[in-house]
Order: structure tokens, then sequence, then C-alpha cells
């Protein structure tokens, strides 16, 4: 594959959000540097600006004024590459532009050029327990994760995109044909990475098996349903959470509903006028989250808790509880009509 390079992440000044949005998607650098004339640098833009404009609605031709970063972090020519990686790691920055004495864009520095390549400590926590009750008769001799999308089971699949990513300490929460779930993946040894086993006696919710983990971890840590297709940018989502200062952070995708019928406005009893079948966009739990360590001291051991209480509890605790907003590729498999949608869309989005 050809190298990607850093002119391609070159934005207009007047770019709109969804040209920007392509740059950026395009280079697959996960930065946009926004020029005006001889290259100028004026901004940057990061995955996490992106997500958060469109949390506060703006839409696809909006400009850039008020979502870059008008101020970035950069490196000049001559600095010392030591010193651009300690700035780096001491600000959790994986990119960084090189400008000239004019400021003009030069290059770009990238983080894993500078450091040491590895394995990410991160744990990923796996929730692959559930019945697949909606899912029958696939599901009765099968448990829903290994149920195969394209080649490979679905969790395997996922497993996949997170070691691509840099992750490889996996804990799999088992329950429903727990056996089959354990003989396939093993001890992760088969793609070079370390999984371990949360046996659920009983079905425990989205969030319980989490009083099963055998320690408390240092770092944040993801959690996922196991019956999610998707390829959102893990590595991302965590910059995210640490960007936000975040105790817990929640993906969220959003979700457009038409009402089926006139809505009608009422005033009492006086008709104030109907629409009709109106459309309404809303954000709903696409089942991903990122949660810090403490996050584990609102639970008990062994008991049933399902994720929106746990998350619920944070907020009435007054922790910080931030939003992740999806726009790459999500779907929830729980239905059999959603399994089919998920096999056509592989070929297309997977390939």
């Amino acid at each position: 594959m050809k190298e990607k390079h850093w002119t391609e992440t070159l934005i207009a000044a007047d770019a709109t959000l969804g040209e920007a949005i392509r740059v950026i998607e395009s280079s697959a650098l996960q930065i946009g540097l926004v020029v005006e004339s001889e290259r100028r640098l004026i901004g940057s833009l990061t995955d996490g600006d992106l997500r958060r404009a469109f949390l506060r609605g703006l839409s696809l031709d909006s400009g850039l004024d008020g979502v870059m970063n008008p101020a970035p972090v950069v490196a000049r020519l001559d600095d010392d590459r030591a010193d651009i990686l300690r700035q780096m790691t001491t600000r959790g920055i994986h990119r960084v532009p090189l400008v000239d004495a004019a400021g003009r864009v030069a290059g770009l520095i990238l983080r894993e050029d500078l450091a040491t390549p590895g394995r990410i400590d991160t744990w990923v926590v796996l929730m692959a327990g559930g019945l697949g009750m909606r899912l029958r008769p696939m599901t009765e001799f099968t448990p829903k994760p290994l149920l195969k999308v394209g080649r490979k089971p679905l969790l395997e699949n996922t497993l996949d995109t997170l070691i691509a990513s840099g992750f490889g300490k996996f804990f799999i929460s088992v329950n429903y044909l727990a056996e089959k779930i354990r003989t396939h993946f093993g001890d992760g040894s088969r793609w070079g990475v370390e999984i371990r086993y949360l046996e659920e006696t009983e079905p425990l919710g989205t969030a319980g098996a989490l009083g099963l983990l055998p320690a408390t971890p240092t770092d944040p840590f993801i959690v996922m349903n196991g019956d999610l297709l998707t390829n959102i940018d893990f590595r991302s989502l965590l910059d995210y959470h640490h960007d936000h200062d975040a105790a817990a952070t929640l993906c969220v995708r959003e979700y457009d509903f038409q009402v089926p019928f006139g809505v009608v406005r009422l005033d009492g009893n006086r008709v104030n006028g109907i629409t009709e079948k109106p459309s309404q966009s809303m954000f709903v739990n696409a089942g991903i989250y990122v949660l810090d360590p403490d996050m584990l001291d609102l639970m008990e051991h062994d008991r049933r808790l399902d994720m929106p209480d746990l998350l619920e509890r944070a907020i009435a605790g007054d922790r910080e509880v931030a939003a992740f907003p999806i726009r790459e590729y999500w779907l929830d498999i729980g239905r059999i009509d959603d399994f089919l949608r998920a096999e056509a869309d592989f070929r297309e989005v997977f390939r």
C-alpha cells in the first residue's frame, strides 16, 4: 500500500466540514492542517474536533471557524526530535505539524515514527455472554459472537480490528455456550495477544461482568458489546476520553426516526397545527465505552448491572460522562435482519 504523504492532510481555509472530513479520512493520518496561501498554517483539525462539531449540531456544509484549533502545537525545522517526542508524550499529542520560519507547513511529525512501536497496555473487555434469543434458531447451538460475518466469526472481526490498532490484552465475558467461545479463541496466542475469560455463572447484564475482573486496571479501559460490527478508530476514542478528562466515555450513534402518522399539536382541546410524518433525530447508545478504573467502585462484585445504570450512578455522583459520536460504520446485530445486512455490508465496508 502506498505510504500517505503529509501534503494529503492540507485543507483550504474556506473548506466545509464535509470536505475536511474527506481529507482526513482519505489521508489516513488522523489530522487535517488548515492552510491559507503559500501553505501558511492557520489551524488544525483532529478526529475529536469533528466529533464535537457534530454533537453541536453542525452540518457538513458548515465552515471550519469555531471547529478547528487556531493555535495548534507545532515544531520548527531545526527542533531536536527527542525534544519533540518528549513534548508530544507529555501533552498526549500524536501528530505535530512541522513549520518553517514563515509559518509555512513543511511536514508532519508522527509520534509513532519517533517512538519504538509496541502494544497498547489498555485493557479491552468484550461482552460475549448473551443468549442471542432474537437470532434463534441461528444461535441455538452457536453463540452469537461466533456467527460468521464474512469469513470469520463476528467477535473475531472485532478482535482483528483491535489488534491492528495495537491492543494486546483482552478479557471476554462468557456465559451461554461459553466453552465454544473458549475453544475458538483460546489464550490468544494464535494472534500474539493475551485473552482471559470472565465466567458468568448467571447473566450479569451489560456491565456486571466487570465485577469479575481479576484486578483493577491502572489505566482507562475499553468495554464493548460482543455483537457489534464496526470500524471505529479505537485509538481516537481513547484520545477523546483523555482530552475530556472524563470518568466514562459513551459512544453514541445518531438515529433518525420517522413518525408514521401526522403529529397533532394541541393547546388544551384546540388544534394548533398538524405536521405530517415528521422525522426526529437523536443520539443512541452504541454499546462501546471507555471507563476510568475508579468507575468499578460504583458496582458490586458478581451482581447484575447494565451499563446505562452504571453510567447513571456516575452522573448522579457528578462524575464526567462524555459522548463520543460515531461517524464510521456501526451495526448492532440484534435481529436476523441485522445479521443479513451485516453480511451484505461486510463485503463493501471491510473488504
